[in-house]
């Protein structure tokens, strides 16, 4: 009589399958248990004989003595037709097919992720002009941060996000947006991230084309039953629960890489250029840069780096993550993910080479006009000496 039975029930009835099969085929290798191992045997025959529906001889066992049952054993599988090796196969294939579906078994505590999405398309937003524009939405802070501002779209009604609530399945949508022109959105659906970023692009200045623009996609995953306060995951986080402390730690981090990447794209912007100028010196021995052109790169290097510095406050630890040691760990960890520190770094690099490259062709502009003046003066100086010579000439012929 078949049944319906579980993955894993299913494997142990397939491997008994597999070892009775095995054994049928070489009956000599049966059984050479020790005294040990007797009782073991006999466990695993009598679950064998309980859950297996194949099994005939199931009754066979209870009564269980070494001598008698091996003894039986050895007698029905050396009088039996050994098996070919094919159906050992198949049995071992089907075996493998029951493990790896109850491998995929999806746990069903962790809910839908929850998608977070990271702009950078402006280098500056008036704060306060998108508080007042946006009273209702507004989320009071609880900290004493300045920088940055939580909007909630949806259901505005006042309530708490965090034990016992999840935003993943909600249609509450969260931003975060930073006075330095980051904007990181929770819960938003593809079609609608752009309403949202219209909200504060009216508040934006210095707004960036549509190339120079940054962008980063991140998930968080909620699982009330876990064991860890946080895990981490390839391009996600998984949390016990998700609230507005979260989400600003969460943004704060994703809102400073995304405009980190701009910034080093603008410094490998200037290092391409300063590799051109150095390899056109390799082959002409010269340059033609001018005065004004060095002076614009000289001032957007010191403004990426001012930027970076204070604006980003890459350096500055949010005050949640001082005040609570959960929020730490995901703020510690989402920058080590990110990798900030390593990318400042190089960022800081890349800003010395240009700084060393500005300091040489500076010194070049230098030496040119130095000469310049040289040569004005040496010029000067003979015009002089002509006037000079002529009028002595005439003032001779003159005498005479």
């Amino acid at each position: 009589m078949f049944f319906h039975s579980s993955p894993s029930s299913q494997t142990l009835i397939l491997r008994s399958f597999r070892t009775l099969i095995s054994l049928s085929s070489n009956p000599i290798t049966l059984f050479t248990p020790t005294h040990h191992a007797l009782p073991h045997f006999h466990q695993t025959l009598t679950r064998f004989s309980h859950s297996s529906p194949i099994a005939t001889a199931d009754r066979q066992f209870s009564g269980f003595s070494p001598n008698g049952v091996i003894g039986k054993w050895v007698s029905s599988f050396s009088s039996a037709p050994s098996v070919p090796a094919a159906a050992v196969v198949e049995c071992d294939e089907q075996v493998k097919g029951v493990e790896d579906e109850s491998d995929d078994v999806v746990d069903e505590d962790v809910k839908p992720p929850i998608p977070v999405k990271a702009y950078f398309f402006s280098t500056s937003v008036n704060l306060k002009e998108l508080m007042d524009q946006n009273r209702p939405n507004y989320i009071q802070p609880t900290s004493r941060m300045t920088n940055y501002v939580v909007l909630r779209f949806g259901d505005t009604k006042p309530e708490s996000i965090g034990l016992g609530a999840s935003l993943s399945g909600s249609d509450n949508v969260y931003m975060v947006v930073f006075q330095y022109g980051s904007v990181v959105l929770f819960n938003t659906r593809e079609h609608e991230t752009e309403r949202y970023l219209k909200i504060v692009k009216e508040h934006a200045s210095g707004e960036l084309s549509e190339q120079e623009m940054r962008k980063d996609e991140y998930e968080v995953k909620e699982k009330p039953t876990l064991e860890t306060w946080m895990e981490g995951g390839l391009d996600y986080i998984m949390l016990q629960y998700l609230n507005i402390d979260g989400i600003r730690t969460i943004g704060s981090v994703l809102g400073q890489s995304v405009a980190l990447d701009y910034y080093v794209r603008q410094v490998d912007g200037m290092v391409g250029e300063f590799t051109d100028i150095n390899r056109g010196m390799e082959k002409t021995g010269t340059f033609t840069m001018k005065r004004k052109k060095l002076f614009q790169l000289v001032g957007k290097a010191n403004s990426n780096l001012a930027d970076v510095i204070l604006k980003l406050g890459l350096f500055e630890r949010s005050d949640i993550a001082w005040k609570d040691a959960k929020y730490a760990q995901i703020w510690e960890y989402l920058r080590d993910e990110f990798e900030l520190t390593q990318r400042f770094a190089s960022l800081d690099f890349k800003l010395k080479f240009v700084e060393h490259n500005i300091r040489f062709l500076q010194e070049i502009l230098q030496n040119r006009k130095s000469d310049f003046l040289e040569w004005l003066i040496i010029i000067l100086i003979g015009a002089e000496i002509l006037i000079s010579v002529y009028d002595i000439a005439h003032k001779s012929v003159t005498a005479l």
